[in-house]
């Protein structure tokens, strides 16, 4: 029975922001040899690499706030886009930062979903 994109999306997000917060180490996961990580304009590529620029961020701690979820199915293959905005709190910053991230999920022969796309930008005023 397939998941309705909704739940998928909203389960997805909990899940991956929480693992952000917690422990950044364990997004690797999520991802896949061609999966592709735009981080503000900066792009990529491979589970590993993503890994990586994740845990080089310069920061700690952090704590996201999502504001909203926005999800489309997307193509033949059974994939969900999910859109999300909100804000960041960085350990040490007085104030929270709002961004915007854009995860293309598809889904994986042993029933799960991986990140294909994954579009990271910081929403200056």
């Amino acid at each position: 029975m397939a998941m309705d994109p909704d739940s998928l999306a909203k389960a997805f997000v909990e899940h991956y922001y929480r693992t952000f917060d917690h422990n950044r180490a364990d997004l690797v996961g999520l991802y896949q040899d061609n999966s592709m990580l735009t981080f503000e304009g900066a792009k990529t590529q491979g589970a590993q690499a993503i890994a990586a620029k994740i845990a080089s961020l310069p920061f700690q701690q952090c704590a996201h706030s999502i504001s909203t979820v926005d999800c489309q199915t997307s193509g033949p293959a059974g994939g969900v886009i999910v859109f999300v905005s909100g804000s960041l709190q960085v350990g040490g910053e007085q104030y929270p930062l709002k961004f915007s991230q854009m995860f293309h999920l598809m889904p994986t022969p042993q029933g799960s979903f991986y990140v294909l796309n994954d579009i990271f930008r910081l929403n200056y005023a």
